[in-house]
């Protein structure tokens, strides 16, 4: 009851004292809302009240779009341009908040997987590192692994986790599209990994692509932690739909993984940061 009533106090303050400033500091407005994505994740801890009730008043100002192609074409400009740095600070609280007590069980899971073979695998592929805490926490989980490639768009953020990370000679963090890099460098024996909000940004058709060519190489694993919209049903829509404000795509994931040629050894969901929507967890091989 109370949780109900502090988001209904938010959401009224919001279209209230947060349109007021709006029009009395229509400077910083603009400021807030130079760019859709970071507008969204803006992180509360670094703002003021007002810039809060802006920031809400903003966000449901924002003109909803339809069309996929579009989306897919505004999303990878901005992962692309040196603004996904500011995110990635503005996110960075996530990997303990978030990926640590929320996700490291399917990697316990992964290894269970890994003990039934004897076979080695000698490299980890992550799509969509970001600031490279996950690629280096799985260097410590995994020390059997010689070498951590970490795939990001951003040439920025890439080159701040060289910097970051160069005393780690496990890594490797390169600034190319997963789509055109794997095909290209990708061996057999390879675990793949996607961490909290990869996927969602590549189209329907594009992302089961890049999982049918994924699995064309033999022996491999993937690790896909995702979000989904809390009302995306895979019994009652089985493609993907639009998901948040940004917005991205919420895919059926268990169905993308099994039509690319892949085995899902554990689908499981839970909510995402105790709000409405889910995080999917996907344990594939092929």
């Amino acid at each position: 009851m109370k949780s109900k009533l502090k988001s209904f106090l938010y959401h009224f303050l919001a279209s209230t004292l947060g349109n007021l400033l709006i029009v009395l500091r229509p400077k910083k407005a603009k400021e807030m809302s130079a760019n859709r994505i970071t507008l969204i994740h803006k992180n509360k801890k670094n703002m003021s009240i007002s810039e809060i009730l802006m920031r809400a008043a903003l966000v449901k100002k924002l003109e909803p779009i339809q069309d996929y192609n579009t989306i897919e074409v505004n999303n990878r400009d901005f992962w692309v341009n040196n603004t996904a740095t500011e995110l990635f600070k503005e996110t960075e609280d996530g990997f303990e908040k978030d990926f640590l007590p929320n996700c490291t069980f399917i990697f316990k899971l992964l290894k269970k997987q890994l003990a039934k073979t004897e076979m080695k695998f000698p490299t980890i592929v992550e799509i969509g590192t970001g600031n490279g805490d996950v690629l280096n926490w799985m260097s410590i989980e995994f020390p059997e692994v010689e070498r951590l490639i970490g795939l990001d768009l951003s040439k920025h953020q890439i080159e701040m986790n060289r910097e970051k990370f160069e005393k780690n000679k496990k890594l490797e963090f390169i600034a190319a599209d997963a789509f055109e890099w794997i095909p290209k460098h990708c061996e057999n024996n390879t675990i793949f990994v996607s961490s909290r909000g990869v996927l969602e940004y590549f189209l329907e058709r594009r992302l089961l692509q890049l999982l049918s060519n994924i699995a064309k190489l033999k022996n491999i694993y993937f690790v896909a932690i995702e979000p989904n919209g809390g009302d995306h049903d895979f019994e009652l829509t089985p493609n993907s739909q639009l998901y948040g404000n940004e917005p991205s795509f919420s895919h059926n994931y268990p169905l993308l993984f099994k039509n690319a040629g892949f085995q899902v050894w554990h689908f499981s969901q839970q909510p995402w940061l105790g709000g409405f929507d889910k995080q999917t967890f996907i344990g594939a091989k092929c």
